[in-house]
């Protein structure tokens, strides 16, 4: 099979050095890829383009897949999260964020195995903002129907092919009784009518945080609205290590982004110190995407190759400095390719 053509954006601060050591490994196990490189965030505004040029989009809407570094967010003022914008213009709705504990990254938990399904496209993180009177500003949390049950049932259908056993929505319907409520209606009527045979649970989100940090171990996959999933994402992955060993994906019905959700780091960028894991785990799930969407096996056996060398890299204390280590970035892309 030939190729598939991918959409690289490298992104900001060490997005170009992750991403480039990400392409090496890929390159060294001969994954079946052709880059397609592109730019956003401050790289394309550096350039004088906007932050998402049209010829970033029209890319990722004709190849249908795209790998993505760390894109500067300015936190306050600024121009608008190029994450956001990627999610809202592409209706990649269904963000997902494995967190696994990994040998080789001691934490206070052993065999964490979750899976956070977070709807992307609403609620208050989508950043719908207004300024009603001088000095009264308004954010607005939007829930339909729609984009509600789009998503109970895509982690329904997510769960039944993973083999999972049980999804838990976090929710704050005790408060926000109509967008929240409306959330948990339509998660338990996809579950009532559609998938029965998958344990269904609803736990207050604040609650349900505290269980987490208490014992993650009881909890399979959860299910919650856009700001509940980036906040909780972030949570389950200090359980594990942090940022930087935790992949992400952002699926639509006509396309993916896969990316490292950690963020630019530019304090560090360029002394060649940052952890390219993360992207790189999002690169294996991206593979494995490719597997299943064009019935590609050497896709399939080439991520399995890439996440037995960088699980046996780190069981044998090959890690950046993040973790404990005292790799860089090029030194822990070396330690992965010598165990491919």
């Amino acid at each position: 099979m030939a190729a598939h053509q991918v959409v690289l954006i490298p992104g900001d601060g060490i997005g170009p050095e992750v991403t480039a050591a990400v392409c090496r490994i890929f390159a060294a196990a001969q994954a079946p890829i052709q880059w397609i490189e592109r730019q956003a965030g401050v790289a394309a505004l550096q350039t004088g383009n906007n932050v998402l040029p049209a010829e970033t989009m029209e890319a990722i809407e004709r190849y249908g897949v795209a790998l993505k570094g760390p894109c500067t967010t300015p936190v306050g003022e600024g121009f608008t999260s190029v994450n956001v914008a990627l999610r809202k213009r592409l209706n990649l709705y269904a963000a997902v964020r494995p967190v696994r504990s990994l040998e080789g990254v001691p934490t206070r938990f052993e065999n964490v195995d979750l899976i956070i399904i977070r709807e992307n496209t609403e609620g208050l993180y989508s950043g719908v903002e207004n300024e009603i009177i001088n000095d009264v500003v308004m954010s607005m949390k939007v829930a339909s129907e729609t984009a509600c049950t789009r998503i109970a049932r895509w982690a329904f259908r997510f769960a039944t092919r993973r083999g999972r056993q049980k999804i838990t929505v976090l929710h704050k319907a005790n408060i926000m009784k109509l967008t929240d409520g409306l959330f948990l209606r339509c998660a338990r009527k996809i579950h009532q009518q559609e998938y029965p045979n998958i344990e269904y649970q609803e736990t207050i989100i604040d609650a349900g945080c505290m269980k987490l940090v208490q014992d993650p171990t009881k909890f399979d996959m959860l299910l919650m609205e856009n700001l509940y999933g980036d906040v909780v994402s972030d949570l389950c992955a200090g359980l594990v290590g942090g940022l930087g060993v935790v992949p992400g994906a952002n699926y639509g019905d006509k396309g993916a982004v896969f990316e490292a959700v950690h963020g630019s780091a530019p304090d560090i960028a360029g002394k060649g110190l940052a952890n390219p894991l993360a992207l790189l785990m999002s690169g294996v799930m991206m593979l494995n995407h490719l597997a299943d969407a064009r019935s590609d096996a050497t896709c399939r056996q080439v991520a399995e190759r890439i996440k037995a060398a960088y699980n046996a890299a780190l069981k044998e204390g090959q890690k950046t400095r993040d973790l404990g280590g005292e790799l860089g970035t090029e030194a822990f892309a070396d330690a992965v390719t010598q165990r491919l």
